[in-house]
């Protein structure tokens, strides 16, 4: 287990690989170690790194900490006492709201966002998320399968607090207007029978600005990097494949992810 002290707590974290830097950053129902198909995937040429966030996995839980401003200043101390510069980010769910707060205050530092099962706003998000356990959560949103072990043994590790004031917290975030503002190249990817997070409508995808890309999963639930990890490992190197600036409108689905031939 690897770790650093920030602000005086422990926050966990693990690498893997050696090349450009990669964050990636769970979900409410979980920890780093889902993403550890998806870093191997990408290891062989970036160097990869997935963080538990305050109140997940092993590290430390104090409610005060549990703020999406908190989360935010997590990440931006790690990259300072890590060394680390400008990066892409991989964020789920609360990763992925995490990731556009991130980027939006400090472009300079993210060169790319893929968001997964990114909540436009709370309507979208289930009720359930505020009235359930990370127990429940976890037996409501993974299945019993060898893929989906590792997030079932982690989810119980989260503070329900953390879950909670997150969730709260985004009423006063207008996550539509950070995506108007931003201009980071962001690729929004959704499990389309993902009962946690609320598929975002046509008339809210027609209005994404150019830079972003918004992809289904047509057979994938709230984790669509462990229901097809296949297919979401291909995309995800596929767009980190892409030149620095380059829109992920460039990506297109055939019987696998391609770049598009021009």
């Amino acid at each position: 287990m690897s770790a650093i002290i920030l602000q005086d707590e422990l926050v966990h974290y693990e690498v893997l690989g050696r090349g450009r830097p990669i964050i990636f950053l769970h979900g409410w129902v979980g920890s780093w170690r889902y993403w550890i198909p998806s870093m191997q995937a990408a290891s062989s040429e970036f160097r990869t790194y997935a963080l538990d966030l305050w109140g997940f996995g092993d590290t430390a839980k104090e409610s005060d900490r549990y703020l999406l401003s908190h989360q935010q200043d997590l990440l931006e101390n790690f990259l300072n006492e890590m060394g680390i510069g400008k990066i892409a980010l991989i964020g789920h769910g609360l990763g992925a709201i995490v990731s556009l707060m991130f980027a939006e205050k400090y472009p300079q530092f993210v060169d790319r966002i893929m968001a997964i099962g990114l909540p436009l706003d709370t309507s979208l998000i289930n009720p359930r998320f505020r009235q359930s356990s990370p127990e429940e959560l976890s037996d409501w949103l993974l299945g019993n399968t060898p893929e989906s072990q590792a997030a079932r043994q982690e989810a119980p590790k989260a503070d329900q607090e953390a879950i909670l004031q997150t969730i709260n917290n985004l009423e006063s975030i207008e996550l539509t207007e950070i995506t108007n503002r931003l201009t980071t190249p962001c690729l929004l990817v959704h499990g389309a029978n993902d009962p946690a997070i609320e598929n975002p409508d046509q008339d809210r995808l027609a209005d994404l600005p150019s830079h972003m890309h918004y992809v289904s999963f047509n057979q994938s639930g709230h984790f669509p990097m462990l229901d097809q990890p296949n297919k979401f490992n291909r995309l995800m190197v596929d767009f980190l494949a892409l030149a620095s600036g380059e829109s992920p409108k460039e990506l297109q689905l055939k019987e696998e992810w391609r770049r598009r031939v021009r």
